[in-house]
């Protein structure tokens, strides 16, 4: 009798694994908004029962295996450049989650206030041509702050990163030196720097060594109880990152049905916007070649869209999306299709 019944439990047992397979999606990309995407995944499987297993590898690591075909589904900061979107045949579809801020954050003792950095300054300390914390460039900004006499210990990532893209992104824009010499990218040569792998290598760096000065997502300086810098902005005002500035730096945008989702909001224009902020992208297939995910990945973004999701962004330091850019969420996945046809509901 027993070894029948162990005979019927391994021939329901193959059945029974593709069952539970259906159930998961696979996912990889960016660590800049995983604090979100964890907290995301746990609830939405909580309430349907869908389990996501995320990889939090960078957005470089999630845009290769996206083109690979080894994942559901990639997330990054920096959008895929037209030859990597050539390499899946366009069928592609960047859907923003959030806004995030990229913050400086810094090992200092002693300072009464936040630090203040201009774009400027900003660019030459990575560039390694400020390398002490008494630059008189640094004194003029911070008037009567009183620095350590402390080389700038420069942290920066050391795996490909869309918040390197972001910052190096926003450098490019206001300093002519960082955009001939080093550019924009997810991964670029740094003329200086410890490197970090993840923002949690970089705030691990930052909050080791005094004197630190390292960019990383707001989210992971608040949890490690590490201050960060107030910028001055394209309008000429010293702000700092909340939920507030990451949200005025989207203002300027102009929104419409055709609008591509890969856009730069850093440097941008607004007396309140905070320069280093960004939207962040899911990349999904227009396209799907497996109907059963691709309708279960259209319902977790449905879900995600939702007032209760993006008040858990809130909670966690990320801006929720525009109510604006939500509508247009929405109607890019109505047109989703799988294998040609349009998804069932």
């Amino acid at each position: 009798m027993l070894l029948r019944a162990f005979r019927l439990a391994l021939a329901i047992l193959p059945l029974a694994v593709p069952v539970a397979a259906q159930d998961i999606l696979t996912g990889a990309g960016a660590t800049f908004p995983y604090p979100l995407y964890s907290n995301w995944f746990a609830t939405y499987a909580r309430q349907s029962g869908i389990r996501i297993n995320y990889q939090s590898i960078g957005s470089g690591g999630g845009i290769r295996q996206f083109t690979r075909q080894t994942v559901d589904f990639g997330a990054t900061d920096g959008p895929m450049k037209p030859e990597q979107m050539e390499q899946v045949n366009g069928n592609v579809e960047h859907l923003p989650t959030v806004i995030g801020s990229v913050v400086l954050t810094y090992n200092l003792k002693g300072l009464a206030r936040p630090l203040r950095l201009d774009a400027a300054l900003l660019a030459d300390i990575y560039l390694g041509r400020v390398t002490s914390w008494r630059d008189p460039r640094i004194a003029a900004l911070n008037p009567g702050a009183r620095f350590p006499n402390l080389d700038i210990v420069v942290v920066r990532r050391s795996d490909g990163s869309g918040t390197t893209f972001v910052f190096t992104d926003y450098l490019s824009k206001v300093s002519p030196q960082w955009k001939e010499q080093v550019g924009k990218g997810t991964a670029v040569r740094w003329p200086a720097g410890l490197g970090g792998k993840g923002n949690e290598g970089v705030t691990a760096q930052v909050k080791l060594l005094e004197g630190g000065l390292g960019y990383v997502e707001m989210g992971y300086a608040i949890a490690n109880g590490l201050p960060y810098a107030e910028l001055r902005n394209a309008a000429g005002n010293f702000v700092l990152p909340s939920l507030e500035t990451a949200t005025s730096a989207a203002a300027a945008v102009e929104w419409t049905p055709d609008t591509d989702f890969r856009v730069s909001i850093t440097n941008a224009p607004g007396a309140n916007a905070y320069p280093i902020a960004s939207f962040t992208w899911l990349l999904i297939y227009r396209d799907n070649p497996d109907a059963a995910k691709a309708r279960k990945i259209r319902d977790f973004l449905s879900w995600m869209l939702t007032p209760e999701a993006q008040a858990q962004a809130r909670r966690l330091h990320y801006a929720p999306l525009p109510a604006e850019v939500v509508t247009l969420v929405r109607a890019r996945l109505d047109k989703l299709t799988a294998r040609g046809q349009r998804i069932a509901r």
